[in-house]
């Protein structure tokens, strides 16, 4: 009997932990797919404690963390793990304040956490209050020449690159909720 009240009593302090994760605001701009076979999905997050403050904003000095999730799809070519994360893309993401139209630009850098796991992102200070609207164009490109190596099999059944990548525009978004919000 103590067995079956200890199981239970861990999945239910399970259960709570997941309830408290799913509390924390998170905000999908919105989700795309590129060529070849690479799902995209386009988040504002809570900012956080990034290791390498050299390199990311300190989680007191930012209002959001940009990120942009990039999974091999069920479209993706032989070989490719479905629902793994592509590697050595070249993300960018231009803050636009919609009212003042003061802009900020970014590198989208990898990054690695126990949600999203792989992904990329930059904790940001939003050009502008917290309450205003935004337009945030991610632009997601090839690698940079020299940093993969493309075989013989992958340039002659897919392309000379990993992806010719798009530009993705959001419109009118309030960053405020999340601005506002702590993860711990």
């Amino acid at each position: 009997m103590k067995i079956k009240n200890r199981h239970y009593f861990l999945s239910l302090l399970i259960g709570l932990f997941a309830i408290e994760l799913n509390a924390l605001p998170e905000m999908i701009i919105g989700e795309s797919s590129i060529k070849p076979g690479i799902d995209l999905i386009f988040e504002g997050g809570i900012k956080d404690d990034v290791q390498g403050a050299n390199f990311f904003l300190n989680e007191n000095e930012t209002d959001v963390h940009l990120e942009v999730i990039a999974n091999w799809s069920d479209n993706a070519p032989s070989g490719s793990p479905v629902g793994g994360h592509v590697a050595y893309l070249d993300v960018t993401a231009v803050i636009a304040n919609e009212k003042t139209n003061k802009t900020l630009t970014v590198n989208l850098m990898p990054h690695l956490n126990m949600s999203d796991n792989l992904h990329y992102a930059q904790n940001i200070k939003l050009p502008g209050a917290v309450d205003q609207t935004y337009t945030v164009i991610f632009k997601v490109n090839p690698p940079k020449s020299g940093n993969i190596g493309m075989h013989y099999d992958w340039r002659q059944q897919v392309s000379n690159s990993l992806t010719p990548g798009g530009i993705f525009e959001f419109n009118h978004l309030n960053f405020k909720e999340i601005a506002l919000s702590k993860r711990r």
